[in-house]
């Protein structure tokens, strides 16, 4: 590939020439990528196989249908492994953390011992798959890697390697590589003894490895050719593969198209990148940046992978791939010699603008690769994010990001940022965070799955978030803390957005008021959400969370307009909605000026709502069935005056499912501190 793709240089200085270029790049880059020709789509492929089963298409493991318009628009379809054909064991459903199941898309997933399999039908034309799944650990830590064999139609077509080298955290934050560790924190409180380790004699015997989790890991797979809806994709574990069991949670599928091409643009093969990734690139792209800058032109990066081991700075420039199946940064996480200014002690692969100090980085538009990083531990002072620094007027679409600490994580001031159409997997920490004076900027159109922190997080610590969208969106297994989180700001805006499966100490939407978190002001609106499966276990608190959880914990959440309108909360294991303060602040925070209307609610283990502060809200049209528990469990602060909760329920009319009526007046005390949990039925259309 390496020799081909030297051949090809940027017509930069002789544009007259570019229909020449045009066909030059055009003739290597289908080559570079086994397609013949570029004019057309890759043929369908051979015959097709005996009837199949039919697939079984789902959106975060829910018919599409109870879905619809909400979430990122993806390319891709999803089919759970438990749906589909295999001589392997179904694992759950089942939500405890720290279990296979519970990390798994729709709680459930498929165990395969060596020789095993699992076999999707296609239920649309496909020419590349995404495998989720999980392996186990090696004994003292690190990982391993293990085959997987790929057929089509009985056909083998290759051998994915399959790793647990991203997986696997234990113990308490910021989490271990290693099972075998003690306790990083014996003077925290844990749920395992219900006691302070450290203060407790004798000490107590905690299990080893200490709360494993962060299970799961993805791959992707060109499949060489397109095959048609009704073939199938049987993944099979070899009979001699090292892992004792393999997962797999789903299958994605997709018809990718070719990749794309960028006529006159400063090429960074014509500066000396390395496709094959053997050298590294990073000065090349730089070099190409600093050309294109000069000449006005985009910086293209054509299909291959370049292997980049530290931060790329950007200001004032577009670059461009070939598309994300086909255009890959990849780097390595490397030690520095000594730490930086900021703290960090490792660098890797990423795409910075410059520190909101130095000015920020306006007008960068990254589009069209993925960036895949190597970071295998939590270290919070790294800054070994994928994107980070602070991007005013800019735009960040088409990329697939995976395996750095977050996907993106911004520190203002900066203004104006749209991030779009992009797929962040695999984190160790947040998917996306605008942090401190991120200011008229929205993500849209996003899929996030297996983030080890909050999926998307607006928060406005020191310096307030003002006028940002989460939109669109899709967030699934988080596996720490919740789907969308805000921490302060004003004017904010969460809607249409699909979050699904959180798995502990979080919700799917979460507004909180912590971490140094400037007030909540202005209008906040969270309009035309799903939540699916949400809601965990709080391991300090030892109650469930809602699937919306409101938490006063620095100050009173009651300066905001906040309008909870048009949502969908479908299956929570605990609540539906929950809003609390903190036992210790609990007489002096409230949370009020909160509006609920047009909300469905189609299953609560519990309540459909908990209230655990004093303030009160304002219910309209807020429908619910399949309740676990009471409606309302109304604790206010847990003074219960002789006048009735500290916590006020306004009824404003078409509530229906009789979860409400019964305690309003005169705000009827109805604590129960750790109701009993109802698993509700699967959800249904309304």
């Amino acid at each position: 590939m390496s020799r081909k793709f030297a051949a090809v240089a940027t017509a930069v200085r002789r544009p007259r020439r570019a229909g020449l270029y045009a066909s030059t790049v055009a003739s290597v880059t289908a080559a570079a990528v086994g397609f013949g020709v570029l004019a057309g789509a890759p043929a369908l492929a051979g015959p097709r196989p005996a009837a199949a089963p039919a697939p079984v298409v789902t959106r975060a493991a829910l018919d599409p249908a109870l879905v619809r318009g909400r979430g990122a628009e993806v390319a891709f379809a999803e089919q759970e492994a438990e749906n589909a054909v295999t001589d392997g064991t179904v694992v759950g459903p089942g939500r405890d953390a720290y279990t296979l199941p519970s990390e798994a898309s729709g709680r459930k997933a498929v165990k395969l011992a060596p020789g095993q399999y699992v076999e999707f039908t296609l239920p649309a034309a496909a020419n590349a798959i995404t495998v989720r799944y999980s392996i186990p650990d090696a004994p003292g830590g690190g990982g391993i890697t293990a085959p997987l064999d790929v057929s089509v139609n009985g056909s083998k077509r290759s051998t994915m390697t399959l790793t647990s080298q991203y997986s696997w955290l234990y113990n308490q934050y910021p989490f271990s590589n290693d099972p075998g560790a003690g306790l990083l924190h014996p003077d925290w409180w844990i749920t395992e003894c219900g006691c302070v380790p450290a203060d407790t004699s004798p000490a107590p015997v905690v299990d080893k490895p200490f709360r494993p989790s962060h299970f799961y890991d993805e791959q992707r797979l060109l499949l060489g050719r397109t095959y048609r809806a009704g073939d199938t994709v049987r993944l099979t574990v070899p009979a001699g593969s090292r892992a004792a069991w393999t997962a797999i949670d789903l299958l994605d599928s997709e018809r990718v198209g070719l990749p794309h091409v960028e006529l006159l643009a400063a090429n960074v093969l014509a500066f000396g990148a390395d496709p094959t990734g053997r050298r590294d690139a990073a000065g090349a792209i730089e070099k190409a940046i600093a050309f294109a800058r000069r000449t006005h032109l985009k910086v293209y990066i054509p299909p291959g992978t370049y292997r980049v081991d530290r931060h790329i700075v950007v200001d004032d420039v577009t670059i461009t791939g070939a598309g994300s199946w086909y255009t890959k940064i990849k780097g390595r996480e490397v030690a520095l010699d000594e730490p930086a200014a900021d703290g960090s002690t490792h660098t890797g692969v990423g795409f910075y603008g410059k520190t909101a100090a130095e000015g920020g980085s306006r007008n960068v538009h990254l589009s069209g690769f993925a960036i895949e990083g190597d970071v295998r531990e939590r270290i919070d002072t790294d800054q070994v994010n994928a994107i980070g620094g602070a991007m005013s007027d800019s735009t960040i679409s088409g990329l697939h990001i995976s395996h750095t600490k977050v996907g993106m994580w911004f520190d203002g001031p900066m203004k104006n940022l749209k991030v779009s159409d992009t797929v962040i997997v695999d984190q160790i920490a947040d998917a996306i965070n605008f942090h401190t004076g991120v200011t008229d900027s929205r993500v849209t159109n996003t899929f996030v799955r297996n983030s080890g922190d909050d999926g998307l997080a607006m928060w406005a610590e020191k310096t307030t978030n003002a006028r940002n969208t989460f939109d669109h969106n899709t967030v699934q297994t988080p596996v720490l803390a919740n789907g969308i989180a805000i921490y302060g700001g004003s004017d904010i805006t969460v809607s249409d957005n699909l979050v699904a499966d959180p798995v502990r100490e979080g919700s799917a939407l979460h507004l909180g008021s912590r971490f140094g978190a400037e007030p909540f002001a202005g209008k906040v609106e969270l309009a035309r959400n799903t939540t699916v499966r949400a809601g965990t276990f709080e391991l300090n608190w030892k109650i469930g969370l809602g699937a919306l959880w409101v938490y006063a914990l620095d100050r009173s959440i009651d300066g905001a307009d906040i309008r909870v309108t048009g949502n969908d909360f479908l299956d929570s294991t605990y609540n539906a909605v929950m809003l609390v303060s903190d036992w210790g602040v609990k007489d002096q925070y409230v949370i009020k000026n909160i509006h609920f209307k047009d909300i469905r609610v189609d299953g609560t283990g519990t309540s459909v709502l908990s209230a655990r502060a004093a303030g009160g809200a304002t219910f309209e049209n807020v429908d619910a069935r399949n309740v676990g528990a009471v409606g309302v469990n109304n604790c206010g602060s847990f003074n219960f005056p002789s006048t009735g909760s500290e916590f006020g329920l306004t009824d404003l009319g078409g509530n229906d499912g009789g979860w409400l009526a019964p305690w309003l007046l005169p705000n009827t005390i109805t604590c129960d501190d750790r109701p009993a949990v109802v698993p509700p039925p699967a959800p249904s259309g309304w």
